[in-house]
């Protein structure tokens, strides 16, 4: 019997390469789907406390037998609900992404969305990936604007991408990592068949602001590349540019270690 994956995203139901995914997973897993109706990037670990969450059911965006719900809420009430309500029986692991563009960085895994619904796939206690895909800069835009769907130069790259993800996926289910950690996953913007695989750290990075204005008063997103503050060779940016796939392992299960006597000490 197939295992059974949870599919989610922050770049919305509709997304292409949340469909890439799904489709790379589908000849291994039980695939089901639980995606945000609209983009909710840079949302982070955001819930909606005080709106209520409509529930579609879109089993024909995909191919006949996968599961698949829509909701008006964010990639963290998506994994929720799916877990708490929509799904018969558990998935044996949750799976985010493939995200338009990387999250790397500390900024950026702390910001995703992508990276939050599988942090709360990994707090209900399952093996847990977000997966993400660099893309060169002169078609970011373009690709992003149309949902994710990738030029015919980039088609190849992102099929080698989601096809990838589907064997870490099968692999991290034989070999689940700890409890509390997420394997966050960057694919470089030339990924092909043979790359290479690193573990390794999110970069230490400095934003700064992230806003321009656009009248007094008045403030709008805008993305900046920022500046690398430390660098080791180790980092997930380095890894991109060397041209392999980046895996950080984030660990959840120390952001509140039980025997830190400092801790203690501060508490008492």
């Amino acid at each position: 019997m197939k295992k059974h994956v949870l599919v989610a995203n922050d770049d919305g139901i509709n997304s292409g390469f949340l469909r890439a995914l799904v489709e790379a997973l589908e000849p291994y897993f039980k695939v089901s789907v639980a995606a945000p109706k609209s983009e909710q990037s840079w949302i982070g670990r955001a819930i909606s406390r005080h709106s209520e969450i409509k529930v579609e059911k879109v089993d024909s965006l995909f191919s006949e037998g996968i599961e698949a719900w829509s909701l008006d809420g964010t990639p963290s009430d998506c994994v929720n609900i799916a877990l708490g309500h929509l799904l018969e029986t558990p998935p044996d692991i949750v799976v985010s992404g493939i995200n338009i563009g990387f999250n790397t960085a500390d900024i950026l895994v702390l910001s995703s969305g992508t990276i939050a619904g599988a942090i709360e796939g990994s707090l209900w206690g399952h093996p847990s990936i977000a997966f993400s895909q660099t893309i060169p800069h002169e078609i970011y835009n373009e690709i992003h604007s149309k949902g994710g769907v990738p030029t015919a130069e980039f088609s190849p790259v992102l099929e080698a991408s989601a096809e990838k993800a589907a064997q870490i996926t099968l692999q991290t289910l034989e070999s689940p990592p700890d409890q509390g950690v997420v394997l966050n996953v960057n694919f470089p913007n030339n990924m092909h068949k043979e790359a290479q695989t690193e573990t390794t750290c999110p970069a230490k990075i400095r934003l700064g602001s992230l806003y321009r204005q656009t009248k007094p008063g008045t403030y709008q997103f805008s993305y900046s590349e920022g500046t690398i503050i430390e660098t080791d060779g180790h980092s997930d940016r380095e890894a991109l540019e060397r041209g392999n796939i980046s895996i950080s392992p984030l660990n959840f299960s120390h952001a509140a270690p039980k025997n830190d006597k400092k801790v203690k000490k501060t508490l008492n």
